[in-house]
Order: C-alpha cells, then structure tokens, then sequence
C-alpha cells in the first residue's frame, strides 16, 4: 500500500464550532484507512498582522511554524466562510503570510466550500487569486462545494454527520491524493516565491 498522503487543513474561521473547521475534521473519518495523515492548522489567531518589513529570518516563530507545516505537508485543503463578501480578515492574513516563501509553491491544493449555492462565491474567488499567485497547484476537482447545516455537526465531536456531505467530501479528498500521488513535486531550488513590492 502507498505510504499516507500529509495533508494540511486550514480552516478559515477562528469560531469554535464553525461549519469550514467541522467539515475539514471530518477528513480522516471518510478516507480509507492508511490514505492520509491529516494535520488540522489552529495557529491563524497567533499569527500577527502581516508586515512587508517582517518577512525576512528570523520569522515570527508562528509564521515560522505555519511555513515549516506546509512545506511538510504533501498537500493543502482549505474551507472557510465568507464574511462582508470576502475572506475573513485572519485568513486573509495567513495567506498573506504564504506569500513571501515558496513552501506553497506546486503544492498540490483543495478547498470545501461549506456554503449554499449563490453564498461564499466572493470569498473563493479570492482564494483563488492569492493561490494562483503564491504557485499552489490548485486541483480543480478537489475544489468542490458540499453544503453543510449546521444541524449536521455533531457538537461532541466537531465533525459533520450527513452521510451525503461526508460522501462528497471523501470523494473530494481521494482526488486530492490521488493527483498528489501522481504528481511530483517540483525540487526545491526549482521553486520560487512570487515577486512581491513592498506597500
């Protein structure tokens, strides 16, 4: 059998109990045993703002940990809500934060829009940009919309309990490894962060 797939789950709300943190918990219960090794992200609160003038070694030690669990990660599954028909402010900011390194680069990278249809579809558009700028590797057929009520969280555990939902993502998530598995990652001198101009 081939090795687990180290997957990255980042939430994009902070909330206890939110519908994007439950329904990327929810990953190692839909995979077949032994596929992935999922790892959720739970830092975005102790990053601080992101600053040109502080993306240079050394690194605040959560920006430092937050780039040293990408580049470990085989590939990245984002979820998160939309707020005033965009990102969340703290999200934004750990992407911000992905920018300036090339961790991110050729990663291989999905996402689970939790929303209902017509809802949410500001803030993935701008998932997309900031990706396709840092080079991520996005794999469309991972990047999926699974609806989610919030009745379908089960409190105790924080995962989600809709059959249908769980199906969708499982699916989701076997895409994402089987591309992963496909698809080599670039070597390390060979991948290199965007050019970005200080404010």
């Amino acid at each position: 059998m081939p090795s687990p797939v180290a997957v990255l789950l980042i939430t994009g709300s902070p909330r206890a109990g939110a519908t994007s943190t439950a329904v990327l918990q929810t990953v190692s219960e839909t995979v077949e045993a032994g596929a992935v090794t999922a790892r959720m992200y739970f830092g975005t609160g102790g990053l601080p703002h992101f600053n040109p003038d502080d993306d240079f070694e050394p690194l605040h030690p959560a920006v430092a940990e937050l780039r040293t669990l990408i580049a470990r990660a085989d590939a990245l599954l984002f979820s998160t809500p939309e707020y005033a028909g965009d990102l969340p402010g703290s999200f934004k900011n750990l992407l911000d934060w992905t920018v300036g390194g090339s961790e991110i680069v050729a990663k291989p990278t999905g996402w689970i829009n939790t929303a209902a249809p017509g809802r949410a579809e500001g803030a993935y558009a701008a998932l997309r940009t900031v990706l396709a700028y840092t080079g991520a590797d996005i794999v469309e057929d991972a990047c999926v919309r699974i609806p989610v009520a919030r009745s379908a969280i089960d409190t105790e555990t924080g995962t989600i309990t809709d059959p249908v939902a769980r199906a969708a993502l499982a699916k989701a998530v076997e895409t994402l490894v089987r591309h992963t598995r496909s698809t080599p990652l670039p070597a390390p001198e060979d991948r290199q962060p965007p050019r970005t101009s200080p404010w």
